[in-house]
């Protein structure tokens, strides 16, 4: 069984409180931390705070030389790592490399943008002024961690926030923060300097509020549903902050008449299938013309019947379980509410024979129509989704008509209508024909799925502030 403690100040520290890490799979303890309270939530913040006058100053060559180092511990720390996320998710041992390997890349890559980035000079109309364009950190931040993806949601808050100078608090979600105190340990490992990134885990009443609720942080950043965004923004109404928040989902995929239905029912399933389905990303509603439906779902489930469920380390499991009992009732209610309400249950839509722990079968549900949840709700779930249409413009507008706004996809082999498509889809991201994201790559949403913008270079901007100073030429 693993054991973490607490990384605050520089220092590994042991707190009264613990918390117990259960294996969604196997339903056995494999882990236990130090959780914070108030007290050490203060402390965090605290240490962050002094940390500001001295890290903020900090050439952003010798920041970027302090990130590679953690970046060396990572890379020889990986077999740990992938552990950590392995045990506390029951990911598939192959999909924990996708974890690992997005914190290397996002130490890799910021380190080299912020010592790229240079000041700026502005034309002066008039000519009797100098004018020059800076970026400065704003302060500390605060982050917020979601379960699903442990490293890889660190990753997205670790890299840009250190390079740019603003020291770190992060509160991993307590159903998974091993492999964030493992980081922690490395973080104590190389000697980085104290108080410049910080990670605690514990309650979200208490230790997440008092975080939000602090004056100390200047930016507070959340990897989570719309719901948990709405409460961190209004908790951290004491002062002016700023925030950058990926937030809930319902994405719509639609699968015209002309596309290539293979490579859509691969990219679909392969993401649907994925992580069990809990991607904030992932198709929440399938729409297929009806001139290719019945060709299309008979792909679907071939694929989905291939799938292989478990937890082992050593076979190729493509999908392990979902989180909790909590999740796994979730979506077990969304299932049987479509079914009442008119919805065919083609596969799955129950939990394997012969498992202990939160499994969902691969499910897929065909005659799915907007009145039921299904439609409406983020599934967070292996479930696919199937809405059969006949008009452009009508699933255009069934696509749009949600708040969320996060991912949405599109397969055709027609570029009008691909553009039509990616012009008038009210989503922060359109995949056409496939499936991309890497570090480099803006991720972000509109409308209520967030603000602000996970990874390439546009994520330095949430935690830098511009500063302008004119001069004037003739004294």
């Amino acid at each position: 069984m693993l054991s973490k403690q607490l990384y605050i100040g520089g220092k590994l520290i042991t707190s009264d409180a613990t918390t117990e890490i259960i294996n969604p799979a196997t339903l056995e303890i494999v882990g236990e931390i130090s959780a914070a309270g108030i007290n050490e939530a203060n402390m965090a913040l605290e240490s962050a705070q002094e940390a500001f006058s001295s890290w903020s100053t900090t050439p952003a060559i010798e920041r970027a030389q302090w990130m590679l180092k953690l970046r060396d511990a990572v890379i020889a720390n990986e077999q740990h790592l992938r552990e950590c996320v392995h045990l506390e998710m029951a990911k598939p041992w192959q999909s924990t490399a996708d974890d690992f390997q997005m914190l290397v890349d996002s130490l890799n890559f910021y380190a080299d943008a912020i010592v790229n980035i240079a000041d700026e000079e502005i034309k002066d109309n008039e000519g009797t002024h100098s004018h020059v364009l800076s970026r400065e950190p704003v302060g500390v931040a605060a982050a917020f961690l979601a379960w699903n993806f442990p490293l890889l949601n660190l990753a997205y808050k670790l890299g840009p926030a250190m390079a740019a100078g603003c020291p770190l608090v992060v509160k991993p979600s307590s159903k998974t923060p091993l492999s964030a105190y493992a980081v922690g340990e490395l973080c104590e490992q190389i000697g980085l300097p104290a108080g410049v990134v910080n990670i605690l885990s514990g309650m979200d009443s208490t230790v997440g509020d008092a975080i939000s609720a602090s004056t100390i942080p200047s930016v507070l950043t959340l990897i989570g549903s719309t719901n948990v965004g709405k409460h961190v923004i209004a908790t951290g109404a004491t002062s002016i902050k700023r925030y950058s928040m990926e937030l809930g989902g319902n994405a719509p995929a639609i699968v015209c008449s002309d596309a290539n239905l293979d490579n859509a029912a691969d990219v679909i399933c392969g993401v649907k299938f994925a992580n069990a389905g809990q991607i904030c990303v992932t198709p929440n509603r399938v729409f297929v013309h009806e001139s290719v439906a019945d060709e299309f779902i008979e792909k679907v489930l071939t694929r989905a019947k291939a799938v292989k469920v478990g937890f082992d380390k050593n076979e190729a499991i493509d999908m392990g379980p979902v989180m909790d009992a909590n999740s796994w009732q979730r979506i077990d209610e969304l299932v049987k509410d479509a079914q009442q309400n008119g919805a065919q249950l083609q596969l799955g839509g129950k939990k394997p024979t012969g498992v202990n722990g939160y499994f969902y079968e691969p499910t897929v549900l065909t005659n799915v129509d907007s009145s039921m949840k299904i439609y409406k709700d983020e599934i967070f779930g292996p479930v696919i989704s199937i809405i059969i249409f006949s008009d452009n413009e009508q699933v255009l507008s069934d696509a749009n008509d949600t708040d969320a706004g996060l991912s949405s996809f599109i397969f055709s082999s027609n570029e009008d209508t691909i553009s039509y498509f990616a012009k008038h889809l009210r989503f922060g991201e359109v995949q056409v024909n496939g499936i991309k994201y890497s570090i480099n790559l803006p991720h972000f949403g509109i409308k209520q799925s967030g603000v602000g913008v996970d990874c390439s270079l546009l994520a330095l901007d949430d935690y830098l502030a511009y500063k302008r100073v004119s001069r004037a030429l003739k004294v």
